[in-house]
């Protein structure tokens, strides 16, 4: 069972293909943060499912603006002795706020050793350009360089670590206004990571990954056909998208 847990619906981009930034309320109400109390019983809720849970704390909002969001994923871990409320983790982030300490107890939390070794299985980072006047058109705001450093840092110190979790899956949404990009993006991210995953479709989960995601909208012929261009630029076939991928 896939469960969405989202810590908020705030967001601190303006990405032009994702539907939180199209209205100014995401479900049709005022955004908000998830309470403490609110995670913990959810948490607590998932005790005796018969079901194996794969847990991601997201779905239109960034989930590391919750002012409590590190207290939130430390006690969501330190509860899950031997996978009892979760057996798999997942984090989505845009990467602007994501400081070096932040990386450091995500990688600490990925060696949990009350777990499987890959219950944390792992961070996928939106970035979606490579330019820093692209990233600023598709993302509605000027972080690419602050992006690039974070990103480039959590692998550094994941490998000063010597961890093999969490994997990075370093997403590319190809739409107008980037995809004559996806080659320059492709050949940047592959230079810092170690052995990794080039795909068109949704990653697996035992190694990192650079992922040229489709843009999903209405005109989903010509998002078809720029995906398809920029997966053939970098030597990738684009197929239909399996069940479930997105």
């Amino acid at each position: 069972m896939n469960l969405n847990l989202e810590l908020t619906d705030h967001c601190n981009l303006r990405c032009r293909m994702c539907s939180q930034s199209l209205r100014d309320e995401a479900h049709g109400v005022p955004m908000r943060f998830m309470a403490f109390a609110a995670w913990r019983k959810a948490l607590q809720g998932l005790e005796g499912l018969q079901e194996e849970v794969h847990l991601c704390p997201h779905w239109l909002g960034e989930p590391t603006l919750h002012p409590q969001f590190d207290q939130f994923i430390e006690y969501a871990f330190s509860i899950n002795q031997q996978n009892r409320l979760f057996r798999t983790f997942k984090l989505h982030t845009n990467a602007v706020i994501f400081s070096a300490e932040r990386a450091r107890r995500l990688i600490r939390l990925a060696q949990h050793p009350d777990m499987a070794p890959d219950t944390f299985r792992a961070i996928h980072f939106s970035i979606d350009a490579f330019h820093p006047k692209t990233y600023t058109f598709i993302k509605g705001a000027d972080h690419r360089d602050k992006v690039f450093r974070n990103i480039t840092r959590f692998l550094e110190l994941r490998k000063a670590l010597n961890a093999q979790r969490p994997v990075a899956h370093i997403a590319f949404v190809v739409q107008d206004g980037n995809a004559h990009e996806a080659a320059e993006f492709v050949n940047y991210w592959k230079k810092h990571l170690g052995e990794h995953q080039l795909c068109a479709d949704w990653p697996h989960f035992n190694q990192d990954a650079l992922y040229l995601r489709r843009w999903n909208t209405g005109e989903q012929s010509r998002a078809d056909r720029l995906h398809a261009q920029a997966c053939a630029a970098v030597g990738l076939s684009a197929q239909a998208r399996t069940e479930g991928s997105f």
